[in-house]
């Protein structure tokens, strides 16, 4: 049976893991500083569900394919590679091909079509930006190979240990989720003007691309 020190530890990894900064904190803080709280809680679930999936994969022992084939590795690295880029660029050339059609008026008023707390703001889409993020990173993955079975007691079922684990991580992590999207809030009332938003969406969409280029060149 998995012990109390056992998950104090492993919480405190994944906590430390958790407050970094990155793609995770990029896409909620995005999402919910335009005003799309519905969408981004979406992202929050389905970031977490993604976490859930590669919790119960490592510890059926499924993920350890992952890291042994170099070909399967490789496949999901360009995948999520690829996902990122296309979905950084395609916010970046939103925000330009806004800026181009803006009409003066637009500008004065702080009106922009799209960019409403309403557009795109379904619990559904982003459920499925997060989980496809998650899912596409190998690193999360590899993360989890390394780390979980550290903490997984030997004999009997590991799928009950393995996935109390990706709930404490999960646990962590939607409570920072609270606290980003309550800190975006806070920021909603200056992103109303257009500029501010296309200003925040070429940020978060070069961050996302870095990632995936960093992703498909890193180590």
């Amino acid at each position: 049976m998995i012990t109390l020190d056992a998950i104090g530890t492993f919480a405190l990894i994944v906590g430390l893991l958790t407050l970094t900064p990155g793609l995770d904190t990029a896409l909620v803080l995005r999402t919910a500083a335009l005003g799309h709280r519905r969408r981004a809680w979406g992202v929050v679930l389905g970031i977490q569900s993604g976490t859930l999936v590669w919790g119960v994969l490592t510890s059926l022992g499924v993920t350890t394919l992952l890291t042994a084939s170099h070909l399967a590795y490789e496949t999901l690295r360009w995948a999520g590679a690829a996902y990122l880029v296309w979905m950084g660029g395609r916010m970046l050339w939103a925000t330009w091909r806004h800026a181009s059609s803006e009409s003066p008026r637009t500008a004065e008023t702080g009106g922009e079509a799209g960019t409403g707390a309403g557009a795109g703001d379904t619990l559904l889409g982003g459920w499925r930006q997060g989980f496809v993020t998650n899912l596409l990173n190998p690193k999360m993955g590899a993360f989890y190979v390394a780390v979980l079975p550290q903490f997984i007691p030997s004999g009997g079922s590991r799928l009950a240990p393995g996935v109390l684990l990706a709930g404490v991580h999960i646990l962590l992590a939607v409570i920072w989720s609270c606290a980003l999207i309550a800190f975006a809030h806070v920021l909603r009332d200056r992103l109303q003007r257009p500029s501010a938003r296309r200003h925040l969406d070429r940020i978060t969409g070069t961050v996302i691309a870095a990632f995936g280029v960093r992703l498909a060149f890193g180590p």
